[in-house]
């Protein structure tokens, strides 16, 4: 069992999407996979083709005082993925206020996740909050998303990580050179960069459009193809190291 969490370094690095691509192609290789949106923007859920109108997740449940293993879902006998549900604006309010009641009631919730799976991915928001510390303390391993640009680049300098934080360089086009020069200076001095790129593709919007994660909506894309790689690589990497 190896509990992964995922968080953009800023918003729009397309975290989510990574989720999804990265659970299917774990799945793909044979592994059981859950993947938990952590974020009470409840957009991972929109990868596994549920219902725009349908209010069902953990966070959902935690305002019921309803059961939070009733929100999970299987989308193949491999992934299942727990939707954060939804909220309306009192509610957000009300879970940012009261984080620390949900952080102690999901270090115990991934204790009984971890019988179940091998991998288990964490979706969380990119802003630093009192919640998404929590989170990732509680993940063998963090994945930070990073895409080349200037806005990244900044924030890779004056923010902290996790000692236990990666970074895999998301959204690459071999044809700008602003990013071909970023990812060289990345390269040379970024600690724990992940050897790998997952390049620009329109496959990955297209994917949403059609709710399905990325590997089972173009397998052939260039995208998914380095996510397939970028999983791979997790077994080596990832699992023999939590």
């Amino acid at each position: 069992m190896t509990v992964i969490a995922l968080q953009g370094v800023r918003g729009g690095t397309g975290t989510s999407s990574l989720t999804a691509a990265f659970a299917w192609a774990l799945s793909q290789l044979g592994e059981s996979v859950i993947a938990v949106d952590l974020s009470p923007h409840n957009l991972l859920r929109m990868h596994f083709n549920m219902p725009f109108e349908q209010p069902r997740g953990w966070l959902r449940a935690a305002f019921d005082n309803g059961p939070w293993q009733q929100s999970a879902l299987r989308y193949t006998p491999d992934l299942d993925f727990i939707p954060a549900g939804q909220l309306n604006e009192s509610e957000r309010l009300a879970f940012a206020s009261q984080s620390a009641r949900h952080s102690e009631a999901w270090a115990e919730q991934l204790a009984e996740l971890k019988a179940s799976y091998a991998w288990i991915l964490l979706d969380l928001p990119a802003e630093d909050t009192p919640w998404t510390r929590a989170m990732l303390a509680l993940a063998d391993r963090v994945i930070n998303v990073v895409v080349p640009d200037a806005n990244c680049h900044i924030r890779l300098h004056q923010q902290t990580f996790p000692a236990n934080t990666l970074f895999l360089l998301n959204q690459f086009s071999s044809v700008s050179k602003a990013q071909q020069d970023l990812h060289q200076l990345w390269f040379n001095s970024l600690h724990n960069l992940i050897p790998l790129t997952i390049h620009r593709d329109e496959a990955v919007a297209e994917a949403l459009l059609n709710k399905q994660p990325l590997g089972e909506y173009r397998p052939q894309s260039l995208a998914a193809e380095g996510m397939v790689t970028f999983a791979n690589w997790a077994l080596i990497n990832l699992r023999e190291k939590a």
